[in-house]
């Protein structure tokens, strides 16, 4: 379940509030929710997530049963610009479907890409740039955890993409085929004490006769560096399938560069109720590296260097304390 969120994002723990950057210290994935983080990778980061999946439906008034496995994939890659980031995405899932309508149960085997879509995501406002700003209090770690009403403005990201589906694919409307356009606005508030709130509006296979319109709603909360919990709600809407789904679940970060994770999703509806469970892992290439000298601006670039050198501190000091 990618976005994490709460889209799901890792770092953006407690110290992403002092960070100039896209790029983080530690791997920033959308896993376990489905929705994206408004932050890209980095650039020169090339991150994969993953994860197989066991579903299982049932249509109580069309009197048929899903039962069947998948995977959850995604690849994103920085490029040019802190701020931009190409990714493609999607979920393949293989199934029995049975009807049970009838004293002879009938089934079918079926098995295709749920979505596939790749595109593009870039930030257009970023307000924890200005960070630098108001310093972190190395001494307190109260005090900067302490609720500030500008974590209210929330980071804006947009994407761009396009979705692909097969001729005939069992999962879509009749008549869907080929590539349809995506596009998505996404806002993610990054407040004290290891809550993070995404928001993704979703606007897929628009122009056919599935044109979903999604919204994702991802709160995530970081006990330590190591464990946090999320939970999400996504609403589906179009011609061909509507739903409500809610996803709980948590992640483990096994280093800087690798995590675990795991979810359940469930509805509350008979057409069909949906119960998921799934497992999943984020691992990171990281070519990163810090732009030392901006000819432009040489003064503000010494100030960046400065300010995630205070935060390579406060992480450290953060990790020493096991808070």
């Amino acid at each position: 379940m990618k976005s994490i969120k709460i889209s799901f994002v890792f770092l953006i723990f407690t110290f992403t509030h002092f960070a100039f950057a896209q790029y983080t210290e530690v791997i920033n994935s959308n896993r376990p929710g489905v929705s994206q983080s408004a932050f890209s990778v980095g650039t020169n980061v090339l991150q994969f997530e993953a994860g197989p999946y066991l579903i299982k439906e049932e249509h109580t008034p069309l009197k048929y049963e899903v039962s069947g496995f998948g995977a959850d994939f995604a690849a994103r890659f920085g490029l040019l610009f802190e701020e931009l980031e190409l990714n493609i995405q999607g979920t393949y899932q293989n199934d029995t479907q049975t009807y049970n309508s009838s004293s002879i149960p009938q089934e079918f085997d079926r098995g295709n890409f749920k979505t596939l879509a790749i595109g593009a995501k870039y930030m257009i406002y970023d307000p924890y740039r200005k960070a630098g700003e108001e310093k972190p209090n190395l001494y307190s770690w109260k005090a900067n955890r302490k609720f500030k009403w500008k974590s209210l403005i929330p980071a804006v990201a947009i994407y761009a993409g396009a979705n692909y589906d097969t001729k005939d694919n069992p999962y879509t409307a009749p008549g869907i085929e080929g590539f349809s356009p995506k596009v998505a606005i996404i806002s993610q508030n990054n407040f004290s004490g290891g809550w993070v709130f995404v928001i993704n509006l979703v606007k897929d296979r628009i122009g056919t006769d599935q044109s979903d319109f999604q919204y994702i709603f991802t709160l995530t909360h970081s006990f330590n560096p190591q464990w946090a919990i999320f939970t999400e709600a996504q609403g589906i809407k179009s011609d061909f399938y509507a739903d409500n789904l809610f996803r709980f679940g948590g992640a483990y970060l096994w280093n800087k560069n690798f995590q675990l994770d795991t979810a359940l999703t469930f509805n509350t509806k008979d057409t069909p109720s949906v119960l998921g469970v799934n497992f999943g892992m984020s691992y990171r290439f990281d070519f990163h590296k810090d732009k030392e000298i901006d000819n432009g601006n040489p003064a503000k670039d010494e100030l960046r260097l400065q300010e995630r050198k205070i935060q390579k501190k406060k992480q450290t000091d953060f990790n020493d304390d096991g808070k």
